[in-house]
């Protein structure tokens, strides 16, 4: 599972995901390809959603949490509203 040359971002974003309503300097946090890290985009996932900044379906919250942890956390944007996960390189 674990690849250190991935890493991923969460950003808020607009309805649309579009890439200019994503503000790195907003978040800057980046999640490295590892169990801890992928538990810490979780967490992040989790805060946003109990704030209010982002939407998930009730019926969805698991699929997320196992696609953050244990699958591809990219796939997981498609159940969040306002928000989206993005894979980087990391050389």
């Amino acid at each position: 599972m674990a690849n250190p040359r991935k890493a991923f971002i969460f950003f808020n974003c607009d309805a649309n995901k579009s890439e200019a309503s994503m503000n790195i300097f907003y978040n800057n946090a980046v999640y490295k390809d590892t169990k801890l890290s992928r538990k810490n985009l979780w967490k992040k996932v989790k805060e946003e959603y109990g704030a209010e900044r982002i939407q998930i379906p009730f019926d969805k919250l698991h699929e997320v949490e196992f696609q953050i942890i244990e699958g591809d956390p990219v796939s997981a944007s498609d159940f969040i509203q306002f928000g989206t996960i993005r894979e980087i390189d990391c050389y």
